[in-house]
């Protein structure tokens, strides 16, 4: 059984609201170039993927 604790790596402590930053974080999780995206054209692309050789390379 897990036991998950939210825990940071180290203390963090935040002084004021930083809107530039916010923009770039938000465009690297949710926007069109980001992680999120990129997985999931990965993960429509395994299949079309003609062999089966292929689609291991997009899922592993």
């Amino acid at each position: 059984m897990w036991m998950y604790e939210k825990k940071l790596e180290y203390p963090v402590r935040v002084f004021r609201n930083d809107i530039g930053m916010a923009k770039f974080l938000m465009a690297q999780y949710g926007g069109p170039d980001s992680e999120l995206s990129a997985g999931v054209r990965y993960l429509t692309q395994r299949y079309t993927m003609p062999t089966d050789k292929a689609k291991g390379l997009l899922t592993s």
